[in-house]
């Protein structure tokens, strides 16, 4: 058995063992090394640490009784009042089951049951009715405030408590918890907004990287986090996916002018369509093989097709896979390159030197190209833009398609000139100048980290999981403008064969027949 030094030692000679676990026994006087163990049978033992909390009592318990007495009236008032405006907050965040149960119990107590019933008949008549007319705003104005009452009052208040503490998203500090406030909550079918008051010294950071345990908690299939304003937050608890159907593409517009800082592509999940900006912007579009890159395309020039016949907007293409994607509609563009060789380079070259010559006419007369210069806006197409700047084997070639490229998109915003690059790999060893595309959409991708390569570092905890795409829904894309904090998600029309078919009668030139003479009719009959 071991042996201590100093005034244990000399007062009992042999210890127990739970004395030498430390050497903070031996510092320890004597009359205190008595209480640091317990005898369990013949063998000596660590007693367990108390780890009680020591209990609160309220302030006003130790005031003497003759002012409680007097406080009692202060207290009853206090606590009435408070209960009214709890009563309140409950008939304002549940107005559709308070209104009923209030107006049914006075109903029966003024007037009997029988006209209740016939009442209640009358509403489900009456609401059968709405839906049958106008099921959108049946939804929107009756069943989703019903939806938002039952998943307020069974989903997120019973277990907000217990969720918050279990996430690590509530705080004691000296025996006071702090936890964040549940506000409102908004339910619209396919998902819940739920809005958040934080806590002092937290910051969105820690919400965004506990999405999936929030999303699991409260039985949604994925969470997002958006910023309203200092201290509140917005939860948006994904349900369903409400872009799952293909988009069809409107029908052709007649010959006119196009918002080209609003062009129509397809639909946001919340039902909005999704507006592109081309006049000012440079869009980049990646996307794994399969993604629906081809949808975004044909949707932007599906749109530009009036304004094309009308020479408003000029579109030049190339395509390196030899005609595959832009020869199904050539009619659409003015000039179309079908390869990634010397032609091609030579196109971006042209393009990039009317950058220069248009920039330096406007120069003293307008910052910004307008549809009253009398030139076209001209929108450069270029399918799978790795194989011109990245894959292309020649060196000189690779180097001057790429000094074109950033060219167009650095100079190109001002004098009308967009550039629309679909490629397949983000990474900057392909696209090394990614930041000149101002607006970037992310189509469903490989890889989590090629999310923030493609949208911007933090998006993909924001809520945009291009990785998660479905293969079974081609064109769904996140969007993201520069100066945009919150990503946007959206699906691109579903341009078909049939549908390009038809773009190309509609953009193909018209053949003029000469009608023959009176004479010539004659002689010829």
């Amino acid at each position: 058995m071991p042996h201590l030094s100093g005034a244990a030692h000399r007062h009992f000679g042999s210890v127990p063992v739970c004395w030498t676990h430390s050497q903070r026994w031996q510092r320890l006087p004597v009359s205190q090394v008595r209480w640091r163990c317990a005898m369990k049978g013949n063998r000596w033992v660590d007693p367990a640490p108390f780890e009680g909390a020591r209990p609160r009592v309220p302030w006003w318990v130790w005031l003497p009784g003759w002012i409680k007495v007097l406080l009692a009236p202060v207290a009853l008032i206090w606590l009435a009042g408070r209960l009214a405006v709890k009563l309140v907050l409950v008939a304002i965040r549940y107005p559709v089951a308070v209104t009923p149960c209030l107006g049914g119990y006075f109903g029966y107590r003024q007037f009997g049951l029988s006209p209740l019933v016939l009442a209640l008949l009358s509403l489900v008549c009456a609401l059968t009715v709405w839906y049958g007319l106008d099921r959108g705003s049946f939804l929107r104005y009756g069943w989703y405030r019903v939806l938002t009452e039952w998943r307020r009052l069974t989903v997120y208040v019973p277990h907000w408590r217990t969720v918050m503490r279990l996430a690590e998203l509530a705080k004691d500090n000296r025996g006071r918890e702090y936890r964040p406030k549940l506000r409102r909550v908004r339910s619209e079918g396919w998902r819940d907004k739920v809005r958040v008051r934080m806590i002092p010294a937290q910051s969105p950071d820690q919400w965004e990287a506990r999405r999936d345990n929030l999303a699991h908690s409260f039985n949604a299939r994925s969470c997002r986090v958006r910023v309203l304003r200092p201290s509140v937050l917005e939860l948006d608890f994904i349900h369903s996916d409400p872009l799952s159907r293909p988009v069809a593409v409107p029908q052709l517009a007649a010959v006119g002018d196009v918002d080209l800082k609003r062009v129509v592509v397809g639909r946001t999940e919340t039902g909005k369509p999704w507006r592109l900006k081309l006049l000012g912007s440079q869009v980049l579009v990646v996307g794994v093989p399969g993604a629906g890159k081809g949808s975004v395309l044909w949707s932007i020039v599906w749109q530009l097709a009036p304004a094309i016949k009308a020479g408003m907007v000029r579109l030049v293409g190339i395509d390196p896979k030899g005609g595959m994607e832009l020869g199904q509609c050539p009619d659409a563009f003015e000039k179309v390159i079908y390869d990634n060789g010397p032609e091609a380079v030579a196109l971006l070259e042209e393009i990039a030197a009317e950058v220069k010559e248009r920039a330096a006419r406007y120069r003293g007369i307008r910052r910004l190209w307008a549809r009253g210069t009398g030139e076209p806006f001209t929108v450069l197409i270029v399918d799978e833009l790795a194989d011109l700047i990245a894959y292309q084997p020649d060196r000189n070639l690779r180097e001057r398609a790429t000094r074109a490229v950033q060219t167009i998109t650095s100079q190109g915003r001002a004098p009308g000139y967009a550039v629309v690059g679909l490629v397949q790999d983000p990474r900057k060893e392909v696209v090394s100048f990614r930041h000149l595309f101002t607006t970037r959409v992310a189509l469903r991708l490989d890889e989590p980290v090629q999310v923030d390569m493609v949208l911007g570092d933090g998006v993909r905890q924001r809520g945009a999981a291009a990785h998660e795409i479905s293969e079974n829904t081609p064109g769904v894309a996140w969007l993201k403008e520069d100066g945009q904090r919150e990503p946007e998600r959206a699906r691109a029309f579903h341009v078909t064969d049939a549908d390009l078919v038809e773009l190309g009668v509609y953009l193909a030139p018209a053949t003029v027949h000469e009608f023959p003479t009176s004479g010539e009719g004659r002689a010829a009959a």
